[in-house]
């Protein structure tokens, strides 16, 4: 496998738009591995993971003539391997089991569940679950997780104890979880989102 600088990724690009099978050989070399790692983290299972790989890098052949070499080829991929997880979750998002099934192997649901939901597309639904916990849930929880204070800062506050405070934040989370699980598309959309956290 050779050592792309970004004058031969330029250049293998080129030639890939041309039509050549070692340049595109080449590029599957080079990215394939972690390409597949990324899918098989999300859709946990080997024969899944090497059809969705397949299907990627057929879709660049495919599509070869309109790449932008100019452009960042690994978030080209990115991009195409986001959009083909995307599909594959969408097909089984009928089953409620699974889909519960892959957001607590995709996402760390415990004391840090809102790191990761807290995106551009998911900030809504987080807002949504932090309204249905009661007020004083609600408001430690505002304070600890997307204020960043300590658990003694909070005790100190609000004067209750600091196992006082974590129990109403494993309390919390567990209903944010719940929250999530209501909604399969945006739950969707969370474990396609982890990919691009590996650019």
């Amino acid at each position: 496998m050779m050592d792309l600088d970004n004058e031969n990724l330029k250049l293998l690009i080129k030639q890939l738009q041309q039509g050549s099978e070692q340049a595109f050989t080449h590029l599957y070399d080079k990215y394939s591995k972690q390409l597949y790692r990324n899918i098989l983290r999300l859709v946990k299972e080997e024969d899944i993971a090497e059809e969705l790989l397949q299907d990627l890098f057929l879709k660049i052949w495919e599509s070869r003539e309109n790449i932008d070499h100019e452009k960042s080829f690994i978030s080209f991929l990115y991009k195409v391997a986001e959009n083909l997880v995307y599909g594959h979750f969408r097909k089984i998002a009928k089953d409620n089991r699974i889909i519960a099934s892959l957001v607590i192997s995709s996402v760390e649901f415990d004391t840090n569940v809102e790191d990761a939901i807290i995106t551009k597309e998911n900030h809504e639904l987080l807002k949504k679950a932090i309204e249905h916990l009661s007020p004083q849930r609600k408001h430690i929880y505002t304070l600890c997780k997307l204020e960043g204070k300590s658990y003694e800062e909070v005790s100190s506050e609000l004067g209750i104890s600091v196992s006082t405070i974590s129990d109403h934040i494993v309390k919390a989370n567990k209903a944010v979880k719940k929250h999530f699980y209501s909604n399969q598309n945006v739950a969707i959309i969370l474990i396609a989102s982890q990919f691009l956290k590996h650019l």
